[in-house]
């Protein structure tokens, strides 16, 4: 390799052929070498640096050792950066081996890019490892979801343009790990693929890549690079993924499991595609699960979770598992996708959420937002009201929500109304949720916004102030826009917040829901705004019924009423209090609305209502009914039909006597 001395800085430059494909490029730079020409154009977007740096320049001076000696000049601005391929075979090795760990420790230990570069040019010597690795670090600071934060200050800095030259230029010297985590960084940091240092090192990645002699991580990172690249159809892929599978997968490595599972989440785009190299992994990391790392069980949980691997539940449930010991030490973005798994293939763990109840309440000030937005889905989910975690959230939302997406306070608030639960705090954190309506209305989505707002109907904060806005009919058209529009549980999310306004707030002036948009029933099938009575607890009941009542003609079950909501039983009672037949419509004077609450109808761990039974038992009351709820934890108990009988009596008839029929 190539010793290169940075304080001879001399760009070449010309210019590469427009080509439509890499394979183009490469036969295209294989011409221009044959010509003998220097090819140097490193650009991102419309940017080409062929300058000449006044204080830096490039001189080449070989050695058997693949080392680059630099020197400083006293005029110049920046530190000596040597790049040079790990000398296995010196006899200072080891030492060398203990001083690039300590390098390493202290790449890790930077917190900006900038110091990355002090810390760069302030080396006498570093490896391509090395250098490839800062790279990568420069990324994680630089790079986001949006792209590179700052383009001029990274790709126009000094050291990283040298360490782009030499990677160019001595990319046939580098070692595997150097090319691929090389590769993989400046394609992160949006280097112009049609450039020379890009062609030339996916050039050198195709050549190593067809000797077959790239360990299973280093073809992983080139896979990532590559999808990065070109996407899921990129031609190398395929090459890449059959050696994988030649490996012997017993001798692989649990970190070379887990980049196998993230190459594959991202290079997948058909169902069953590499299903049996996934199905082999699977089995494998289900007796490696319980060595795993934090970080690992995320990142492969992840990648079941975008490949949908349902048929390896008991390897979800066998992470989720050992997850649980890792609460605490996992980062945010971790917990995230841990949490994730958790939701996306409904599993639970009851350790799990405790794990979290001594989390959250001492971090929720300092987790980040996504984090605990995350916890709040999970807890949704699972039906979970937990006291600890909602009351810590609840503290933190009403400090810290300027700062939230709209998405974010979505997904804070709905919990609270789902699972009929006021914290403490309520009414600070009402206020401040006012203050972001009126201030990021337009910002919400549509359908996030109504399942806000119907949320709080629930727990009984009603947003007046924005109902008007919601039954505008442009806004009703939005819904309609976006999926899944205007189906039928939208709608009876209207309806309903229409139905509180009317029962709830009469001193409510504003616009109506028009009737076009108005349902007639809440129980629809999947998705509904109430359960379905247990089959199982309402045959026992009606048995009980039958022999309170002396015959089946007295009750009514399954009753639609004429305010969309569906009563288990209904009993009609004359003005007297006697009951009257089902099937009788003149002189009710009391009707009774049977709650047969069966578990679907509670939070999973405790026996609160769900905020959408709280409010129909609600509503019901307002409309005239009595309301007599029957939860299945007070009726299981009951051993035999005499006691069956006389818990009936004592709920729905407490202040008569019971006739011996």
């Amino acid at each position: 390799m190539a010793l290169i001395n940075l304080q001879s800085f001399q760009f070449y430059s010309s210019s590469v052929r427009t080509c439509r494909s890499l394979g183009t490029l490469r036969k295209t730079l294989n011409h221009l070498n044959d010509q003998g020409r220097q090819l140097r154009s490193w650009c991102c977007g419309s940017s080409v640096f062929g300058i000449v740096l006044s204080r830096v320049r490039f001189r080449y001076v070989f050695c058997r050792n693949y080392h680059a000696e630099l020197w400083n000049q006293p005029n110049s601005i920046m530190g000596t950066v040597h790049l040079h391929r790990d000398a296995v075979n010196s006899s200072k090795s080891d030492g060398k081996g203990m001083d690039e760990q300590k390098l390493f420790m202290e790449l890790n230990s930077l917190n900006s890019s900038d110091e990355i570069f002090k810390f760069l040019s302030s080396l006498e010597v570093i490896s391509d490892t090395m250098a490839a690795a800062a790279l990568q670090r420069i990324c994680e600071f630089e790079v986001d979801d949006s792209g590179l934060k700052n383009p001029e200050a990274i790709l126009e800095n000094e050291v990283f343009r040298a360490l782009c030259f030499q990677f160019e230029h001595e990319s046939q010297n580098l070692s595997d790990t150097g090319l691929v985590t090389a590769l993989q960084a400046l394609i992160k940091l949006r280097v112009d693929p049609w450039s020379t240092l890009i062609v030339r090192l996916v050039s050198e990645s195709q050549k190593r890549l067809d000797k077959g002699q790239l360990t299973i991580r280093n073809l992983c990172i080139l896979g990532e690079s590559l999808l990065d690249l070109e996407g899921p159809g990129c031609t190398m892929l395929e090459q890449i993924v059959n050696q994988v599978h030649g490996k012997k997968l017993e001798e692989w490595t649990t970190e070379e499991i887990a980049v196998v599972y993230g190459m594959l989440q991202m290079s997948i785009t058909e169902e069953g595609q590499y299903q049996d190299l996934l199905n082999h992994m699977n089995n494998i990391t289900l007796t490696l699960a319980p060595q795993l790392s934090p970080k690992l069980i995320s990142r492969i949980l992840k990648a079941l979770v975008i490949l949908d691997q349902t048929q390896a539940i008991p390897l979800v449930i066998r992470l989720c598992k050992y997850s649980v010991r890792h609460v605490p030490r996992f980062t945010d973005d971790e917990l995230v996708n841990v949490l994730g798994a958790f939701i996306h293939f409904g599993h639970t763990d009851q350790f799990f959420t405790e794990a979290l109840e001594r989390l959250v309440p001492k971090s929720s000030f300092t987790m980040h937002p996504e984090a605990v937005s995350k916890v709040m889905q999970y807890c949704c989910r699972k039906l979970i009201c937990s006291k600890p975690i909602f009351d810590a959230v609840a503290e933190s939302f009403a400090y810290n929500a300027d700062k939230y997406t709209t998405r974010q306070i979505a997904e804070y608030i709905v919990p609270f109304g789902t699972l009929n639960y006021l914290p403490p705090s309520a009414p600070s954190v009402f206020r401040k949720l006012e203050r972001i309506l009126n201030a990021r209305f337009t910002q919400f989505q549509p359908h996030a916004l109504l399942n806000l707002l119907h949320s709080c109907t629930l727990i009984e904060r009603y947003p007046v102030n924005f109902l008007a806005k919601i039954f505008n009919p442009y806004f009703l058209q939005q819904l309609q826009a976006q999926k899944p529009g205007l189906d039928r549980f939208v709608l009876s999310q209207l309806t309903q917040l229409f139905l509180t306004v009317t029962l709830e707030c009469p001193f409510y002036e504003g616009p109506k829901l028009l009737p076009k948009y108005r349902v007639k029933s809440f129980l629809i099938p999947g998705r509904s705004l109430e359960s379905s009575v247990d089959v199982h607890l309402y045959n026992r009941v009606k048995t009980g019924l039958v022999d309170l009542l002396g015959t089946r003609m007295y009750f009514a079950s399954h009753v639609l009423t004429p305010y969309c909501y569906t009563l288990d039983v209904e009993i009609k009672l004359d003005e007297e209090g006697f009951v009257l037949p089902a099937t009788q419509y003149e002189e009710v004077h009391r009707r009774i609305a049977l709650c047969i609450d069966g578990p679907k109808r509670f939070c999973s761990n405790n026996h609160s209502l769900l905020g959408k039974e709280a409010i129909k038992q609600r509503h019901l009351q307002l409309l005239g009914y009595e309301v007599v709820q029957i939860p299945f934890f007070e009726f299981e108990i009951l051993d035999n039909s005499r006691e069956i009988v006389e818990y009936l009596h004592k709920k729905i008839f407490p202040h008569t006597y019971r006739l011996n029929w």
